[in-house]
């Protein structure tokens, strides 16, 4: 281990929950040591961009909100009878880039068909997830959407703790739509009422609701 990749353990070590620790000039080579030194703190989200590295360490409502977007993804894959193969908060890389990022949940869609049973991704060979979520609750994450364009991430779904926003990439950056592309039944309002509809009466009532609603514009 170098001693640039050793420091950055020691730093992780006492990264407070809810802080994010941000290291300029690291190479490629010392990020991805990182990512397999870290394979033990699974919670950690690690990005990387052309040389700045920033690593978050969530809060407890972070990946509680993950798990419940996780939960209405899958009640739109039910209703609309769709495939959606969801790949967590796996990591995405490409070396050639120097671009690399764990987002909160991802999910593929149209080419769900293609990565069913697969487990390990290259990004050279492999589609990139139609769909990611980042929770913004304490991190700003709109810096990463450079690294979706990049990555060729068709559609980022962003919910701060108060409002949900989508984003497709057109030929040049993301731009904020009002509507998922890849489920049109799907607006960032029903995102957010159901996120915040569980926060007061639960997640099971949140649930329900949000079932009903979509059945309503299918």
């Amino acid at each position: 281990m170098s001693t640039r990749a050793a420091d950055y353990l020691d730093a992780i070590e006492h990264l407070p929950e809810g802080a994010t620790l941000v290291i300029h000039q690291v190479s490629w080579d010392d990020y991805e040591r990182l990512l397999e030194d870290v394979l033990e703190r699974p919670g950690l989200r690690i990005s990387y961009d052309c040389g700045k590295l920033e690593i978050m360490s969530p809060l407890p409502e972070h990946e509680e909100y993950g798990r419940f977007i996780e939960r209405l993804v899958q009640i739109l894959s039910e209703e609309l009878d769709s495939k959606v193969q969801s790949c967590g908060s796996a990591t995405w890389k490409r070396q050639k880039l120097a671009k690399g990022v764990e987002p909160d949940c991802c999910y593929y869609v149209k080419n769900a068909d293609r990565v069913i049973g697969k487990r390990k991704f290259d990004l050279e060979s492999d589609p990139p997830p139609d769909i990611v979520v980042e929770i913004d609750v304490t991190n700003e994450s709109l810096s990463k959407l450079s690294i979706y364009a990049g990555l060729s991430v068709p559609e980022v779904w962003r919910y701060d703790g108060n409002k949900t926003q989508f984003y497709e990439l057109p030929p040049i950056g993301f731009r904020e739509i009002q509507g998922s592309r890849l489920f049109p039944q799907l607006t960032p309002a029903m995102l957010t009422d159901a996120l915040e509809q569980s926060k007061s009466e639960g997640q099971t009532v949140a649930l329900r609701a949000f079932r009903h609603r979509l059945q309503g514009r299918i």
